[in-house]
């Protein structure tokens, strides 16, 4: 049960709330589609024949500034109150990260953490291949490389170890994400997930579910001497847990709370038995904050992170609109091969998503 306190539980859906958070969808929808079609196509496909590292490079910068969006609705236009706790990270990490799910929004809040850190445009995730099928998400996930996975180890391994052994060029900045639960907390994963610890001596968690290990051990064995820490992060949410349109039109949550714990690559044991161990003690210690968390209200140590400064968001989110109102105009305005030459892009980025395809480079640049 999440925290009691005198904030109501939901803002009330207005009709002038409800009006916004329709607009805010269709200028994230629109300006994602303008910036795949566009910019993705280039950075992420032609430039790729060329470069991965310089590919990255740009494919992060154009889609750092769509992302940017996301922090910009939720802390400055639904005044959704950031709160960041634990330790101050440094930014320029290439770092794993581990979070607990506790409902289907968990990975947007990381953007927030991720645009004060200046790595936007680098986050990846590891994420079930039902979302791959999102319309514009999935081609979204294709070009910013997120890895896909049937939540099958006998069908992921091999796939998601390939990719991961992409993510060693230290030239690269990598801010990559898993949630070793597997899936987003409810009250009956819970139960199940307590049942079966019972059954095999493990501890029982309240807040939540026992992690699996297999993702966790593969990405510290592929990327060995590449990554520089590794950041548990804890997420707790005033006054319930929110929805994707709870977040679009702004009624829930009052505040979201991120705790950061900075863990050395060398404090974490190399054995995969020994992974599983310290994994299933962090979550346990993750469970306890928290139970904390829910009595107090707060996480330990908060203030870590400043609020996110109006000004450049706004300049970048002028920019934005302004870049892609522009690429919509030559749409609709420009010659017969023009909208041919959108059509195909589309036809790729729909066959490319679906069969996972990234080129290799073939020139040297």
């Amino acid at each position: 049960m999440e925290v009691n306190t005198d904030v109501p539980e939901t803002r009330v859906l207005t009709p002038l709330r409800f009006l916004r958070g329709v607009f805010c969808l269709v200028v994230l929808l629109s300006t994602a589609f303008v910036i795949l079609v566009y910019y993705g196509f280039i950075t992420a496909v032609i430039l790729r024949l060329f470069s991965i590292h310089y590919s990255r490079k740009a494919t992060a910068f154009f889609f750092g500034g769509w992302l940017a969006l996301w922090p910009l609705l939720f802390e400055k236009i639904n005044k959704t109150k950031v709160v960041f706790s634990g330790e101050t990270v440094p930014a320029d990490d290439r770092v794993l990260i581990i979070a607990n799910h506790r409902t289907e929004v968990d990975w947007m809040y990381l953007w927030d953490l991720a645009l004060r850190k200046g790595r936007l445009g680098y986050i990846k995730y590891v994420l079930k291949s039902s979302l791959m099928k999102l319309p514009v998400f999935g081609w979204a996930f294709q070009i910013l490389e997120f890895i896909s996975v049937e939540r099958k180890w006998e069908i992921d391994e091999a796939p998601m170890r390939h990719m991961l052994s992409t993510f060693k060029n230290h030239q690269d900045p990598l801010w990559l994400a898993i949630f070793p639960e597997g899936t987003d907390f409810t009250e009956q994963k819970c139960i199940r997930s307590q049942k079966f610890a019972s059954e095999n001596g493990l501890p029982i968690l309240h807040n939540v579910l026992l992690p699996k290990a297999k993702g966790f051990t593969a990405c510290l064995e592929e990327l060995s001497g590449c990554l520089d820490a590794v950041y548990d992060i804890t997420i707790g949410y005033k006054n319930r847990c929110p929805t994707f349109l709870d977040n679009v039109f702004g009624v829930a949550p009052s505040e979201v709370h991120i705790h950061v714990q900075r863990v050395a690559v060398n404090d974490i044991p190399s054995s995969e038995e020994m992974m599983r161990s310290w994994l299933i003690d962090t979550f346990t210690k993750k469970d306890k904050l928290l139970s904390d968390f829910h009595s107090s209200g707060c996480f330990p140590h908060q203030g870590t992170e400043g609020d996110l400064p109006t000004t450049p968001c706004l300049v970048n989110a002028i920019g934005v609109i302004i870049l892609t109102s522009m690429c919509i105009l030559l749409t609709f305005f420009s010659s017969f091969w023009f909208k041919a030459y959108i059509t195909l892009v589309c036809c790729y980025l729909t066959s490319a998503t679906y069969f996972n395809i990234r080129p290799s480079p073939i020139f040297t640049l």
